[in-house]
């Protein structure tokens, strides 16, 4: 029997002659894919297509997890990384249930004011631009720890796919042409790396189609194959990241690396009509802001009001506005912030006291003056997200992002890969929260060592202990209320999975005090009637990105949808 490395070999180099292969049962249109054994959702095809090949040779979840997600570092740049951080919950068939973090931290000479100027404001946007932005990457840390306590292949066999990718190369496609005209602009030399990295010869931009190949990453993830955590986090590759560190004014240091750790963590656990929902804990607020929205929203009959009704989007905005605020003012590190009042936030009782104060009729008004006029961290909407389910049944559902888009455009030299620009996640100046959405509040201040708090929300909800629905979504602080409204479609409003991804979405974070609709998405009757309630309304373009699998309960058929606002995914399953 052929080896399973030579038959991914073998397709990966069939990938970089011919742009497009599709597999028996991947995804082609908008009705979502089906499969018996397993499946693995990305937001690009070839990402997918490893994480499949993997449960195929007998990988388990986290196996074909791993696996993608170093193929998506290389595939897809904007948002996979090994620079970067992230979170992942598991479900296993067994009913075992746990969490990993591995968001990045704050470099041990971070602190608080790092980003004003001498009038308190923030110095050339200096949080999210440049080598101070940067903070300690955790995807090496996390992919690691999940792998050797639920991982079944070995590590070195899960890092080849994404090793070819980068040493063949694979087809440039059209969503990376505006990033690659970017970098052409930028003189700077600490972009030459990057440009190096990305552009043919340093110069022109990949047009798509055309092969690309990244030797410089190809021996950062040899590294990484050979020696695990150490690979990164210690050694040349740390090394690397130091120099480029020093040379350019960022903070981080070999000590920093080397002190990194992921934190195998339980995650948030909610129910929602006779459903088990587990999303990620602090310092992830997504687990608890979409418990406690669920929560209020279980007091309605939302089936019977209707998918997108101005009173069903009503509610929706309401327990929204509710959740957004106890986010901004209770949520952080929680090895920082100790007395988070996690379970009164997550709790029944919480919710129907929250539910007591709507009027089903009239918007709510979200005062800033809660926090003493404190300033919001902006959080980028360019994450990506994907869901695995095996054979077994076992369930992985990981969120991981650089931030911005591409991070903070910086490549180390010599390394090949992108670094992140998360520490724009930290309110950056204590003592402000403005009715603009800015927030400042104490528990996501710049602290050496911390985690900056997130929105992303793997989540996986469960029936009589299995699986059903595994999702996530990319979206900055839309994350939480992507992921939920597919929840509720699939649950409320009997939706498949395709169609709970494909529907329209809103967003309302408490502050700024407007409500986004996605262009198209709701009618105008339905937009009329929901101004009339008193609610601000503005169109946007599309919200997130959601991957999901749904597992039937009685036939134990997989379906799987990515969702068409990603240019490139894909769901692939056998």
């Amino acid at each position: 029997m052929m080896h399973s490395l030579q038959r991914i070999s073998i397709f990966l180099l069939l990938v970089s002659t011919v742009f497009l292969i599709l597999p028996a049962h991947a995804q082609s249109g908008r009705s979502p894919a089906p499969a018996r054994h397993g499946m693995v959702v990305s937001s690009h095809y070839l990402g997918s297509e490893v994480g499949q090949a993997v449960l195929r040779d007998g990988g388990n979840a986290v196996d074909a997890a791993v696996a993608t997600a170093f193929a998506l570092a290389v595939t897809l740049p904007s948002a996979g990384n090994i620079g970067g951080g992230g979170f992942l919950v598991y479900h296993g068939a067994d009913g075992k249930v746990t969490s990993f973090n591995f968001r990045e931290k704050a470099p041990l000479a971070a602190t608080k004011d790092m980003y004003l100027d001498e009038n308190g404001m923030i110095r050339d946007n200096s949080n999210h631009d440049g080598p101070l932005a940067v903070g300690v990457p955790g995807t090496v840390a996390g992919l690691w720890m999940a792998h050797q306590r639920l991982g079944s292949k070995p590590w070195s066999e899960l890092l080849e796919p994404a090793i070819k990718l980068a040493e063949k190369g694979f087809p440039s496609t059209w969503d990376m042409q505006r990033f690659l005209e970017y970098l052409q602009t930028k003189d700077e030399p600490m972009y030459e790396a990057a440009k190096e990295a990305f552009l043919k010869d340093g110069k022109e931009v990949y047009t798509p189609g055309e092969l690309w190949k990244q030797p410089d990453l190809a021996k950062t993830l040899k590294r990484i194959q050979k020696q695990g955590r150490d690979g990164f986090y210690k050694g040349k590759t740390a090394q690397l990241i130091a120099d480029y560190m020093k040379k350019y004014g960022g903070l981080i240091t070999e000590e920093d690396l080397e002190k990194y750790e992921a934190v195998e963590q339980a995650p948030i656990h909610g129910t929602y009509r006779e459903h088990d929902v587990y999303a990620m804990a602090p310092p992830s607020s997504g687990g608890v802001a979409m418990v406690e929205m669920l929560n209020i929203l279980e007091g309605f009959d939302l089936q019977k009001i209707g998918h997108n009704s101005a009173l069903y989007l009503h509610l929706l905005t309401e327990a929204m506005r509710r959740a957004y605020a106890d986010r901004a003012e209770y949520l952080g590190d929680p090895a920082f912030n100790p007395d988070m009042p996690i379970e009164r936030l997550t709790s029944k009782d919480y919710a129907k006291e929250m539910r007591s104060t709507i009027d089903l009729f009239k918007a709510s008004v979200s005062d800033s003056s809660r926090f003493n006029n404190a300033l919001a961290a902006y959080e980028s909407e360019e994450t990506t997200h994907f869901s695995v389910v095996d054979q077994e049944g076992n369930a992985v559902s990981l969120t991981y992002t650089l931030e911005y888009g591409y991070g903070s455009r910086l490549v180390v030299e010599g390394a090949g890969f992108l670094l992140n620009n998360e520490m724009g996640d930290f309110n950056p100046i204590p003592g402000r929260t403005t009715h603009s959405g800015l927030i400042g509040t104490p528990p996501n201040l710049v602290a050496p060592g911390k985690n900056m708090l997130s929105s992303m929300t793997p989540a996986i909800v469960a029936k009589d202990g299995k699986p059903l629905l595994v999702i996530g979504s990319p979206g900055g602080r839309t994350i939480i209320n992507t992921v939920m409204q597919v929840i509720l479609n699939v649950i409320d409003q009997g939706m498949n999975i395709g169609q709970a991804i494909e529907a329209g979405r809103i967003h309302h974070q408490w502050l700024p005090d407007r409500t986004s609709f996605e262009r198209f998405a709701i009618s105008p009757d339905t937009k009329r009637l929901y101004e009339m309630m008193g609610h601000e309304v503005y169109f946007r373009g599309e919200q997130g990105s959601a991957m999901g699998i749904y597992i039937d309960p009685k036939t134990g058929l997989l379906t799987g949808a990515a969702d068409s606002r990603a240019f490139d995914g894909r769901a692939s399953g056998y």
